[in-house]
């Protein structure tokens, strides 16, 4: 993958609209035990990840027919809601915007948290987030930078009311920080550190890494598919953890990213720095996250946090179940 279709990725995320799924739903049921569970992956690292299972064929020695097919980001949930495709590989609030639009689903893996690679970026004097009272951030309203920068506000006593925020295309923020007319910006990488290029100085005060949890991301199935598959889905899940230990593993990292970058068609040395930003969760690791709490150490609490950010800046209208939402009996030995 180019540096620019990280760019897609991530701007494709930003136009996602439950409206959008909504004019473009056609669900059908693709479950068949005779055909492979279709999977629509996309080339945020936590997902690209999935290339090493497929390069290495651990999904036939595992025993399970299963098809992952690339797209960009917002293609994928399109894929998915037009029910061409089984699972899909998003964010969990992109879940809940995915089921409100009618494309029923059903979170069933964590596969990571972005642990830096979503930040508010600021101009060279500006050290804190305090320092931004009064002052212009341009991001994209309504998304994840948004409720970033809220979450980051809120820590300090802050009000999105002491800053004026300016709705700015997330591929576009960062010209608009070079542009001077801001004092911010919010993007996740590559539009972040691109910003940080063009603008001598200017560094994040703020990232996902200081608010763990605030994104999740996920394999969410539909529920008819899970249903009809569901040891299948279970063959796939284990698989995971083979995945992250492999990546993880010193040993076998380079192999690992090697696979990883050849997906997106970057060298593996550019690569690799994207991975401090993505917290890979183990299937161990991922249970305790699926644990039902509040706050930002469950998913339960996190699509929460997400379904009242969405509804409160019209995403969508009415609440989610996010009990019906997520289903970690998958996860059970």
């Amino acid at each position: 993958m180019q540096t620019t279709s990280f760019i897609k990725r991530f701007s494709a995320r930003t136009v996602l609209t439950a409206t959008a799924f909504t004019a473009s739903l056609l669900f059908t049921n693709l479950s068949n035990a005779a055909a492979p569970l279709k999977v629509g992956y996309s080339d945020w690292p936590g997902w690209v990840a999935w290339q090493v299972a497929i390069d290495k064929g651990w999904f036939k020695e595992a025993g399970v027919d299963v098809q992952f097919e690339w797209f960009d980001y917002v293609a994928s949930m399109d894929a998915f809601a037009a029910g061409k495709i089984d699972g899909v590989t998003v964010t969990n609030g992109d879940a809940l915007v995915t089921g409100s639009g009618g494309a029923k689903n059903v979170m069933i893996l964590l596969t990571d948290y972005s642990n830096g690679n979503d930040m508010i970026v600021a101009k060279q004097g500006i050290k804190s987030l305090k320092d931004l009272k009064g002052k212009k951030i341009g991001l994209e309203t309504g998304f994840v930078e948004h409720l970033l920068l809220l979450n980051g506000l809120e820590k300090i006593g802050m009000k999105e009311s002491d800053v004026t925020i300016v709705n700015t295309k997330t591929n576009e923020t960062p010209q608009a920080l070079a542009s001077g007319d801001l004092s911010a910006i919010g993007a996740w990488q590559p539009n972040s550190g691109e910003a940080m290029s063009r603008v001598p100085g200017a560094k994040p005060i703020y990232t996902s890494a200081d608010e763990p949890g605030l994104i999740y991301d996920v394999l969410t199935v539909s529920p008819t598919s899970l249903s009809s598959r569901k040891a299948d889905w279970k063959k796939v899940i284990k698989v995971w953890d083979k995945v992250v230990m492999y990546i993880n593993d010193p040993k076998t990292q380079p192999d690992a990213v090697k696979i990883m970058a050849a997906r997106v068609g970057i060298k593996p040395e550019a690569y690799l720095p994207l991975l401090k930003g993505t917290k890979l969760l183990s299937l161990e690791e991922g249970k305790k996250v699926f644990v039902k709490a509040p706050g930002f150490k469950s998913l339960y609490g996190s699509s929460k946090i997400s379904d009242d950010f969405n509804v409160k800046y019209g995403v969508y209208k009415k609440p989610m179940d996010i009990q019906k939402a997520i289903d970690p009996s998958l996860l059970a030995k």
